[in-house]
């Protein structure tokens, strides 16, 4: 029987499963849903979620060609589009930065392209728009049933891909002046002109800054410099962003892509390590892993923090230590112009490029951790990695450091024992800190897209049907549900056979770091490459096996 595969949602995530399903010669029937008007866009990348001048943080060369690359797409876009995106002809080449809104329309472009060139190699594919999934459910032959608005759909599913992306809600302002998310950005229009707090300073914070920015003033070169000219009569308009350290990201750094070879903390020694070690001593032969990798690729780096003494719990204030003691504008701006200077000379940062090359390997082991080692990790060692390849465009540094010698931003560091009250009578939030309290009349939560428990799971049907259980560590729950290396939900007995999650907030506990395109791509090929696997090659692992998806 031909396989007839359900994908709920349609963002970069169902694209790519939806390319690598398309690229097999087995005929196959697929059927994207997607809650918008627009399918293909995704809600990091969607104009109704997004202001035209937030950015993304992936260069065009990091982003996995769906039909075409990137720039080969803009290059070939009529001079209008290009104008509306804010694109340049000139400005494209493939280290570039670009608006989010602009790598929405590439992927929305690259599904229509998909669908079309489908029935060359026999497939059909079916795009629903204005269509949102509210149940699944299991029937007794196996195959599954979508209920979108109050109706069963008429079609039966072989397979069933949840890629719903990120939980956002279009009501963001949960109390009068308190903003659950920066988006849609739309809904910070309404903030008048005053001090306005946003807790976080990675990009989702500076999406929420220069949004809030844009629509006070201009950002205007000046002398080599970029300026930020407020507009008259937002004379109250200031911007607090707020962390527990304090610190803004760091600018982009040049490195050799694809990804040069690592030498000792391969995938290959960490599936060893899972292999071979109890769960209770593997975090910390990871990070043995992870030092000599890392004393191998920068020994002056190593000595100069004084690596081989360091715990794992050490590391992580050592690797802070100098940005902390700097102050957080002086910081950006030095590291912008080392950033700068090193892109045109194309020369990597050895410690840098190899703390970022690691990230991938060491998130393999993060699943078979006990649940005392996967709190060490989250506290101790993963903002490590989150904070070396969340670095962001140069021109997002330029953007913040413009409002600061404008006078209209901050950066404030709260500590660990900071408390946020946002039910206050004023609105907005207050923020008490190292015994210093303060009221913003408008406050944005900009932390980005968090962990959800099992029971936010969106569809009933499902946890009646017994396929999705709770993700749990020796027992203790850890948020999302529980899914095997193929992100099939494991129910009591076993993983399902046929029905798939890449949905971000439920998946986040066990892949931490499975956020942005090329995970999307990754989680997408994987998937694909199970559902149509021979039925032979496919292996049901039991729960007292260890195994890694490549």
């Amino acid at each position: 029987m031909r396989p007839h595969i359900a994908i709920i949602g349609s963002g970069p995530t169902a694209v790519y499963t939806a390319y690598y399903l398309l690229s097999q010669n087995r005929p196959l029937n697929i059927t994207l849903y997607e809650s918008q008007p627009e399918a293909g866009k995704g809600t990091p990348y969607h104009p109704r979620w997004n202001d035209a001048s937030m950015l993304a943080n992936i260069a065009s060369i990091e982003i996995p060609p769906v039909n075409e690359t990137l720039v080969a797409w803009l290059k070939r876009q009529p001079t209008a589009r290009l104008a509306r995106m804010g694109i340049d002809l000139v400005d494209i080449h493939d280290r570039a930065f670009y608006p989010r809104v602009t790598l929405g329309e590439y992927f929305h472009d690259q599904l229509k392209a998909l669908a079309i060139a489908a029935p060359q190699k026999n497939h059909h594919v079916t795009i629903k728009t204005n269509n949102c999934v509210r149940d699944v459910q299991l029937q007794p032959d196996g195959s599954f049933t979508l209920m979108t608005g109050s109706e069963l759909s008429p079609e039966s599913y072989t397979h069933v891909v949840m890629a719903t992306g990120h939980n956002l809600s279009l009501n963001t302002e949960l109390r009068p002046g308190y903003f659950i998310s920066p988006w849609p950005a739309t809904a910070l229009r309404t903030i008048g002109q005053c001090h306005i707090g946003i807790r976080g300073t990675s990009l989702s914070a500076i999406d929420a800054a220069v949004a809030l920015a844009v629509a006070r003033g201009t950002f205007r070169p000046e002398a080599g410099m970029l300026r930020y000219i407020p507009e008259p009569g937002t004379e109250t308009f200031h911007i607090t962003m707020m962390s527990r350290k304090g610190l803004l990201p760091e600018a982009d750094f040049y490195h050799p892509i694809p990804y040069e070879k690592l030498h000792i903390c391969t995938d290959a020694a960490i599936d060893n390590l899972i292999q071979t070690h109890g769960k209770n001593h593997l975090l910390d032969a990871v990070f043995a892993l992870f030092k000599a990798e890392l004393a191998t690729c920068d020994p002056e780096y190593a000595m100069a923090i004084g690596l081989p003494g360091l715990t794992m719990e050490a590391f992580c204030p050592r690797y802070f230590a100098n940005r902390e003691q700097s102050d957080p504008f002086i910081w950006a701006a030095q590291n912008l112009a080392e950033a700068q200077a090193n892109e045109q000379r194309q020369y990597t940062v050895a410690w840098r490029y190899a703390i970022l090359r690691m990230h991938e390997p060491i998130g393999r082991a993060v699943r078979y951790l006990s649940a005392a080692d996967h709190a060490r990790f989250n506290r101790h060692f993963k903002h490590i990695f989150v904070d070396d390849y969340a670095t962001v465009p140069h021109l997002s540094i330029q953007r913040l450091l413009a409002l600061h010698e404008a006078g209209r931003l901050s950066v404030e560091r709260l500590g660990e024992n900071y408390t946020l009250d946002v039910s206050t009578p004023l609105g907005g939030a207050i923020v008490q800190s190292g015994g210093q309290q303060r009221h913003y009349p408008a406050f944005i939560d900009a932390t980005g897209q968090r962990c959800l428990s099992a029971h936010d799971f969106p569809f009933p049907g499902l946890w009646e049907s017994g396929l999705i259980s709770k993700a749990t560590m020796d027992g203790e729950e850890i948020g999302g549900i529980a899914l095997d290396e193929y992100f099939r939900p494991h129910g009591a007995t076993a993983p399902s056979q046929s029905l798939y999650c890449l949905s971000l907030p439920f998946l986040l506990a066990q892949f931490p770091f499975a956020q942005g395109i090329t995970s999307s791509h990754d989680m997408g090929k994987v998937v694909a490459g199970h559902i149509t696997a021979p039925p032979e090659n496919i292996h049901c692992p039991k729960p007292h096996e260890k195994r890694v998806a490549n």
